[in-house]
């Protein structure tokens, strides 16, 4: 005769399988966005560090179980209803993003609040290996453009470069420049963004250098972004248009990285410096009376 607890993993294992073949259709669009557009390559390496998340807090938050809630059926049936919707609004993002709560729903089902207290993180994580809508994409494509472009042009002209902007285009004494839809810097924000979460998650610090480090991602991940295209205008005017455009295309696009790591451990050093607790003072020797 089996347990009770032997029939919940009974009936999680069927609901898994049914979930999976539920969600199949979307898992297929989801996994050639991140095999065709540098935008989401980061989708692949999501899941492996979701579970690496849950085995590292294992030792921090016991993965204990506890009486299953009710609160997870409300859960799996706001998944259900988001995944619904995308099909009759032909919306993926929303049915790709369903599979969160669902996630959620799952695990208080089956262990409860303190299962959901183990994993969560790991289930929030699972967001940044959901593309974003198309319509966002293309909202925030403009603006970062922009921003590149006027930063670029002025940084340029600081150094005493002869630059001027020309909607996406940087006009330099000797060519042109183009910050063209691919190098809006949008990929990058993405995955750094992603990179910095997930130090943030493992790194052992205070909440106000957490949210710090957090908060950094965005104008580290602009930055390296904007020295891209800085250096591809440096060599366009003293090495020829050939060279920078093979910088431009290949070796910028893996520099960028490294300098935002850069920038990152310089913030979590200028944060030790000024959040550095102060060594408690010993005593001198007293005098005597």
């Amino acid at each position: 005769m089996f347990s009770q607890r032997s029939i919940s993993l009974i009936g999680f294992a069927a609901f898994g399988t049914a979930l999976t073949w539920a969600y199949w259709t979307t898992l297929g669009p989801m996994l050639e966005k991140w095999g065709t557009d540098p935008h989401y390559s980061h989708g692949f390496l999501v899941p492996g560090f979701a579970l690496y998340l849950l085995w590292r807090r294992s030792s921090v938050v016991t993965p204990r179980l506890s009486p299953p809630s009710r609160w997870g059926l409300v859960l799996i049936a706001l998944g259900a209803g988001l995944f619904a919707g995308s099909a009759y609004l032909y919306f993926d993002a929303l049915g790709m993003a369903s599979l969160l709560p669902v996630l959620a729903g799952l695990g208080l089902c089956w262990g409860g609040w303190r299962f959901l207290a183990w994993a969560w993180p790991s289930v929030a994580f699972l967001a940044f290996m959901l593309p974003l809508p198309y319509r966002l994409e293309v909202a925030m494509s403009l603006p970062l453009r922009r921003l590149a472009t006027l930063s670029t042009t002025y940084i340029l002209q600081t150094i005493g470069m002869p630059a001027v902007s020309e909607g996406n285009v940087i006009i330099l004494e000797n060519g042109r420049v183009g910050v063209v839809e691919a190098c809006n810097g949008l990929g990058m924000l993405m995955t750094f963004f992603a990179l910095t979460t997930a130090t943030v998650l493992v790194v052992r610090r205070s909440a106000v250098e957490k949210a710090v480090i957090l908060a950094s991602a965005v104008p580290i991940a602009l930055a390296a972004n904007i020295c891209r295209i800085m250096l591809t205008a440096i060599l366009q005017e003293t090495v020829g248009n050939e060279v920078a455009t093979v910088v431009f295309h290949d070796l910028a696009g893996w520099l960028m990285m490294p300098i935002a790591l850069v920038l990152l451990w310089l913030v979590t050093r200028l944060l030790s410096l000024v959040l550095a607790e102060p060594e408690p003072q010993e005593d001198g020797p007293r005098g005597s009376d």
